[in-house]
């Protein structure tokens, strides 16, 4: 962990009711292999809910330099490549803070 204070990004997706499966496979291996693959990565979730086609990633990185390496990365490409297809929309990603000080 490089300090304490850690970085958070989260994205949101409105996925076709039809592609959910897929879209939700996509997701699962693009943070499966970020958690086990990257140093810097800490946490990925992949949420979605009940009645919903909103899915949700919670991502928590040591700092920005190492979100800025998964941003580079073979799952995250394979990610990028197949989810156009599955979605409707994507909303802004949000970028935040965890323990002290500010995200950059």
């Amino acid at each position: 962990m490089a300090n304490a204070t850690a970085f958070v990004v989260i994205a949101e997706f409105e996925v076709k009711s039809a592609a959910m499966a897929d879209f939700l496979a996509l997701a699962h291996d693009d943070a499966q292999h970020s958690v086990a693959d990257e140093a810097g990565c800490r946490q990925f979730d992949v949420v979605s809910f009940p009645g919903s086609t909103r899915v949700l990633f919670y991502e928590v990185y040591d700092d920005r330099d190492a979100f800025d390496l998964h941003l580079e990365t073979p799952h995250l490409a394979r990610f990028r490549a197949g989810f156009p297809a599955c979605i409707e929309s994507e909303l802004p990603v949000r970028f935040g803070s965890a323990g002290s000080g500010d995200a950059t």
